[in-house]
């Protein structure tokens, strides 16, 4: 009998089991491929990522700097909006080695991390959790007395305990164009429909093209729109889901969800790897397995964090489905030097922010 059982070794999943692990928990986490793969999300994520990985892991994971974004109502050629700082606002990072490191810190901190295992039932009941797990070798049975539902968007976890589904999914593409590109900004394109397209260089890696629209949608026609505008040819082709807006509860008995099975994304721009560990940690100081009423507590908390900056990201994102007109009226008003994090919306009512508006 484990005390927990993590499905799913992404982010969120890795970074419970590390802090469970060296709580002095029984942790064991089950990945049901190659941790890291297939790759499913963009890489550009805010300098807070360095805190959750050890000092050495950035010299290896760190693959461009970032100062700020251009914002464009139209393709390629249309006017951009720049939004910038003088420091660096965001790093692109290589995704699949921060996957593999993350999962590295659980082994070390005592986790025992089986890739290449597949959960393909979930038994809730009122004293513990059986899983039904299969492998090359065949199919076992894993008791815990509580497990961490960490598998994604589309969430067999979820589904099997009857927990309710995020409020939407949208179908997120990106692929890769080889030649490398050391710019300072990316470009974001008011193009998809009630979302965005975005250009990220990459330094060496090359730039990354991708974009997310609603179901409906030919995203793979969107995208093909998007390169020919760049006239460029990219390769390693990657799809997913995308979870926006987190449902009302994300635990039952001995079930708690953590990462994008329970969208606890950004919804606008639909990354969740900071948001994710952050709800990891706050699991890891609220959640006793021997009590299943601390799981009301880890929904208090992760809430309490993030409910906020959820909320009006929601708001941020309607912009994107303004009328053009008014759209670039916006950003017009309010390019130039910022004082945003790229985590935290909220932080536009900042001192340093409103300070950087208000002396333009």
């Amino acid at each position: 009998m484990y005390d927990f059982a993590v499905v799913g070794v992404g982010p969120a999943g890795a970074r419970f089991a590390r802090r469970a692990a060296a709580g002095g928990y029984d942790v064991v986490a089950f990945e049901q491929g190659t941790v890291g793969t297939p790759l499913a999300c963009s890489g550009h994520v805010s300098t807070d990522i360095w805190a959750y990985v050890p000092d050495d892991a950035k010299q290896k994971l760190l693959q461009n700097r970032v100062y700020g974004a251009r914002f464009h109502v139209g393709g390629p050629g249309s006017s951009s909006y720049p939004f910038y700082k003088r420091e660096e606002i965001s790093n692109v990072i290589d995704r699949v080695e921060l996957d593999r490191a993350l999962a590295d810190c659980a082994r070390d901190a005592g986790a025992d991390v089986r890739e290449h295992h597949t959960v393909v039932d979930v038994d809730e009941r009122h004293d513990a959790v059986e899983l039904t797990v299969s492998n090359a070798d065949g199919t076992e049975t894993v008791e815990a007395k509580m497990v961490a539902g960490c598998d994604g968007p589309t969430s067999r976890v979820r589904r099997q305990v009857g927990l309710p589904e995020p409020g939407e999914l949208l179908h997120g593409v990106l692929a890769f164009d080889p030649d490398p590109d050391d710019g300072d900004f990316v470009d974001v394109h008011l193009t998809a429909p009630r979302f965005f397209a975005w250009r990220i260089p990459r330094g060496d890696a090359g730039v990354e093209y991708g974009l997310a629209a609603p179901p409906g949608e030919s995203v793979n026609d969107l995208f093909d729109r998007l390169t020919d505008a760049y006239d460029v040819e990219t390769e390693h082709f990657c799809s997913g889901a995308i979870p926006i807006g987190p449902p009302e509860r994300v635990h039952s008995r001995r079930v708690f969800l953590l990462g994008d099975a329970a969208a606890q994304t950004k919804p606008f721009t639909g990354g969740g790897i900071l948001y994710g560990m952050t709800a990891a940690d706050c699991a890891a100081d609220a959640v006793d397995p021997d009590d299943p009423a601390t799981l009301q507590d880890y929904e208090s908390a992760w809430r309490s964090e993030l409910s906020r900056e959820i909320a009006f990201g929601h708001w941020l994102r309607r912009a994107y489905s303004l009328p053009e007109p008014v759209q670039r009226l916006g950003l017009r008003a309010l390019s130039g030097e910022i004082g945003v994090h790229m985590d935290r919306p909220t932080s536009f009512f900042s001192r340093e922010h409103l300070g950087k508006l208000l002396g333009r």
